[in-house]
């Protein structure tokens, strides 16, 4: 017992290290935010009120629900921008039990994720979330008046950005996985339509189940999972033809 804790207490204290720098790249990241955060709150509001122009203000409810819906704006999108410094601290940690030629794609794999979850930022805020938002303001009415609580809002807007955002890494996912040789070659192709399934069910989810919304995010992931068997398929660790192997030898001797 002593020796196995002995043999895990580098890793203990490497992990205790990479979690460390995360944290503090968060929190760094959250301060930078907050010092912007009027701004920043005027942003996302303005596609509440582009779908609907007669709503020229939200309401708070409580007295400490700006203050607390500041904060958790803050740190949701700390998280956000510190995400490529998160991918290399989790990539680093991994790299010392990986051979020489793995660890240089670090740079690569930081670059390819961060770029994706980027796009999956930009491409909820600007496509999707404007006709969400037009679908869901269209039930205002003579007899219907909106009224958006800024927490509730600014929270779904921050929490559908980082779904989505989190959503459009399959191809990376697929690639690690591929790479790692947890799954075969094939896999993944072998069992497109049964992913096909899973991803327009997690579109329908994280869009709250609006047609056109569901249609908008679907679309792009089915392409970003073909991309995902590609890059399997040309870069995932080839295993060697073991049985292949041992027929060669058993026939030599």
């Amino acid at each position: 017992m002593n020796a196995a804790l002995e043999h895990f207490a580098p890793h203990h204290k490497e992990l205790r290290k990479r979690l460390v720098r995360i944290i503090i790249s968060i929190v760094l990241a959250a301060c930078l935010v907050y010092l912007f955060i009027d701004q920043i709150v005027a942003f996302f509001m303005m596609p509440l009120f582009s779908a609907y122009p007669a709503l020229q203000k939200l309401v708070y409810t409580r007295l400490t629900e700006a203050f607390i819906t500041y904060l958790k704006l803050s740190m949701l999108l700390g998280v956000v921008l510190s995400f490529p410094v998160v991918v290399y601290q989790a990539w680093m940690f991994v790299a010392p039990g990986l051979m020489d030629h793995e660890r240089r794609l670090a740079k690569i794999i930081v670059f390819w994720s961060s770029f994706l979850f980027l796009g999956g930022v930009v491409f909820s805020f600007f496509i999707v979330l404007p006709r969400l938002l037009a679908f869901f303001m269209s039930y205002a009415g003579p007899n219907l008046q909106p009224l958006p609580r800024l927490g509730l809002y600014l929270t779904f807007v921050a929490r559908m950005v980082l779904a989505f955002g989190i959503a459009f890494e399959i191809p990376f996912l697929m690639f690690m996985i591929s790479r790692a040789g947890l799954v075969s070659a094939g896999y993944f192709r072998n069992k497109r339509f049964y992913y096909y399934i899973a991803i327009v069910v997690l579109a329908f989810l994280l869009t709250a189940g609006e047609p056109t919304a569901t249609v908008l995010l679907s679309f792009p992931l089915f392409g970003l999972y073909e991309i995902g068997i590609l890059l399997g398929r040309i870069f995932g660790r080839k295993k060697k033809p073991v049985e292949d192997a041992g027929s060669q030898n058993s026939k030599k001797g």
